[in-house]
């Protein structure tokens, strides 16, 4: 296995164990030859609604909680970038520097700090949509031979940003099902999300009871003489197309994804994320778990934690209550009364909502919301 696949093995590891990051972002280091990076998720637009929900700045493999102290509390509200960032078009690398204008970068608190403490004056920002609305920011600190950026190492930083991406997509499902850092065994009596246990040539190794229970009743993703199998046949195409990135024959990583499986009538479809596991060795062929997906069912009637809403669906505080209310099937009049807010107001919040999401109904907004306590149901 070389640098880069042990760099992606890490990185899996690290979608089910955000205590793993900091060990991927070290290998990650000697990649690029770089001393370090940060890691954020949040969202909201702008400064007043805008909440990070984890920052993680590691230098050579050690994650420095007190540069993430200092940095957040001291120098964030000061940093003239951050509303560059937010507008940065996602996928594209952008030098630091590039941020910043001529005068700030010669004046600015925030720019001098990167360059003397934090090891970025000549970093690589660069900013990847997270799950429901979620945006994830990654800067990668300078080069340790202070030289400048050269396009091998652009090109293997956007060869790892697909893998980061999902990194913190699984993160955010796992956590959802009060799932992160519980053992492959804890997994299958998660009652959060549907577990789906694959071996290295992709059959049912296992399988929790809720997993169970879609296979079983076959709408949209059914088990196939012990294989995962989609009955629309696009569906089915892009399920295949997927695990065999995830298992690659001989013994090679995989790379992780997601992707959706339509079932009958008026029901919202399935939601599949994939996850390899760990290192697997072309010398057993039969390793016992390969792989790892995880169903969410949007159909699940579960209660709804508006912060939860907030992060997933890219929501204001007062939406965020309001979105909840309407997956529980309270009535615009009953939120307006319960919040203390007019009609009207509580009906712009939800024409808001439907605007920001595509949804042209009320009903199929509060069945999207739903789908986060369906993820999040077996939280203690």
């Amino acid at each position: 296995m070389n640098m880069f696949e042990r760099t992606l093995a890490s990185l899996n590891d690290a979608a089910l164990d955000p205590g793993r990051w900091p060990k991927a972002s070290g290998l990650i280091d000697e990649v690029l030859g770089t001393r370090g990076s940060t890691l954020a998720c949040g969202d909201g637009e702008t400064a007043a609604d805008y909440r990070t929900h984890f920052m993680w700045i590691c230098h050579r493999g050690q994650r420095r909680r007190d540069v993430e102290r200092f940095w957040y509390e001291t120098y964030y509200p000061l940093d003239e970038r951050i509303p560059r960032l937010r507008r940065l078009p996602f996928y594209r690398l952008c030098h630091i520097t590039d941020l910043y204008t001529e005068e700030e970068r010669k004046a600015s608190e925030a720019y001098n700090t990167l360059q003397t403490v934090g090891h970025a004056g000549n970093a690589i920002d660069v900013r990847l949509d997270g799950t429901k609305g979620s945006r994830i920011l990654w800067e990668i600190n300078d080069r340790v031979d202070g030289e400048a950026w050269s396009s091998t190492q652009l090109d293997t930083i956007r060869r790892l940003l697909p893998h980061v991406r999902q990194t913190v997509h699984v993160q955010q499902a796992m956590a959802h099902a009060n799932a992160l850092g519980k053992t492959l065994t804890e997994l299958l009596d998660s009652t959060g999300l549907g577990i789906v246990q694959l071996d290295a040539r992709g059959r049912i190794a296992a399988a929790n009871d809720r997993a169970r229970d879609v296979l079983r009743r076959g709408d949209g993703l059914f088990d196939r003489d012990g294989f995962l199998a989609a009955r629309s046949r696009l569906d089915d195409d892009r399920l295949q197309a997927l695990l065999n990135r995830a298992l690659p024959p001989f013994g090679a990583q995989g790379s992780g994804g997601s992707t959706i499986v339509r079932r009958s009538g008026a029901l919202h479809p399935l939601l599949l994320r994939l996850c390899p596991v760990g290192r697997r060795q072309a010398s057993f062929p039969a390793w016992p778990v390969a792989a790892l997906v995880l169903i969410v069912d949007p159909e699940e009637e579960q209660v709804v934690d508006p912060a939860e809403a907030a992060a997933v669906f890219d929501l204001t505080r007062m939406e965020s209550r309001v979105a909840a209310l309407l997956a529980r099937g309270k009535s615009v009049s009953q939120i307006a009364a319960s919040t203390g807010r007019k009609e009207s107001t509580i009906r712009s919040h939800v024409k808001n909502m439907l605007a920001k999401h595509g949804c042209t109904r009320q009903a199929e907004l509060a069945r999207m919301v739903q789908s986060l306590g369906s993820a999040g149901n077996g939280r203690s």
